[in-house]
């Protein structure tokens, strides 16, 4: 199964970029009258057949089309401090977007070792991963934002933070949300959140929660809440 990711795609005919009918071409070797298949980012999944091809581009006619392709039945954003080595963010990204995510906000928190990123590298890894596992829906990759311009947003749904800090009032991810919701979940740096920051985010509605007995990197910590949210929700 070939598939190609084309968010612009807006009619039954579409052309891919030079890279991608080059991939098509001259990698696959694909033919005129060969069907691939082509994901919009929003929940649409396409059968296409190979029209032509030229030099630098291949021509596509969609011959099938499926909408809301995969469609999930709740919403996962989760706000991750950047790691420092910027592989294991990467990493988390490629398996989160696997699992099932829907958003993701970069978090530059008290003690972040990582506060520039570069998005465009990691968008391409979300696409990647995006089309490795047949995912009609892109995520959404949010600009890095400082964990106080993340407190002053209007945040919608069901809000956790998970830490590291000793704290009675923290309980399993399982115990404090309701299925089928929107999700947001903080995930803090390697230092973990600060006591400002914790205290903050409880101020704001964000209930605490454990990810269990064990201390998590960053990434696996992330992963691990994503996963938890969608097998509650499977």
């Amino acid at each position: 199964m070939h598939i190609f990711y084309t968010p612009d795609l807006s009619s039954d005919h579409f052309t891919l970029n030079e890279e991608e009918s080059r991939h098509c071409s001259k990698v696959l070797r694909l033919g005129v009258g060969d069907v691939v298949y082509l994901i919009d980012g929003r929940g649409g999944l396409y059968d296409a057949e190979i029209n032509a091809i030229h030099k630098k581009h291949v021509e596509l006619k969609v011959v099938r089309r499926q909408t809301e392709f995969g469609k999930r039945n709740h919403y996962l954003h989760i706000a991750i401090a950047p790691t420092k080595n910027i592989d294991r963010l990467e990493w988390f990204l490629e398996k989160a977007t696997e699992i099932g995510i829907d958003e993701i906000t970069p978090l530059i928190c008290d003690r972040s070792e990582r506060k520039i990123i570069k998005e465009e590298r990691l968008d391409k890894v979300i696409t990647s991963a995006v089309k490795q596992s047949l995912t009609a829906y892109h995520p959404q990759l949010n600009q890095a934002i400082s964990f106080s311009e993340l407190m002053k947003q209007e945040l919608v749904g069901e809000r956790l933070i998970a830490h590291c800090m000793e704290d009675d009032a923290k309980q399993f991810i399982s115990t404090v949300v309701s299925k089928h919701q929107s999700y947001l979940i903080l995930i803090g740096p390697e230092g973990d959140f600060s006591p400002a920051e914790l205290s903050t985010a409880l101020h704001n509605g964000f209930k605490p929660v454990t990810l269990g007995n064990t201390r998590l990197r960053t990434e696996t910590a992330a992963l691990a809440a994503c996963f938890e949210v969608n097998y509650i929700n499977r």
